[in-house]
């Protein structure tokens, strides 16, 4: 590999990380239950916040609540994965790159 090439590989990492992080800073919201439980996602795949509506904390029925936290963040982890890999496939397009390298960079 060239020298030149290594300068262009490195470049497109930086812009890369750059993206990353903007994505990262971006969140997700999904909300379950009828609008009783609500879970924010960043892009990098944390829980942000959970917040639940008064009537929904039933001491008789913990269980119910428990499904729809699970529930809601497990669809909020999916949709902060999609976030990236639709932000990571505008990047690679931008670049001009195969969507299929940014796995080797």
């Amino acid at each position: 590999m060239s020298l030149n090439m290594l300068k262009q590989m490195q470049k497109v990492k930086e812009k890369m990380a750059a993206a990353q992080e903007a994505v990262r800073q971006k969140t997700v919201e999904v909300t379950v239950g009828g609008g009783m439980v609500t879970v924010v996602a960043n892009g990098a795949q944390e829980i942000v916040s959970i917040s639940f509506e008064k009537q929904v904390v039933d001491p008789d029925d913990v269980e119910m609540l428990e499904d729809l936290v699970l529930s809601a963040v497990n669809d909020a982890l999916r949709k902060s994965k999609d976030l990236m890999s639709q932000e990571m496939s505008k990047f690679a397009k931008q670049m001009g790159l195969p969507p299929q390298i940014m796995n080797q960079l």
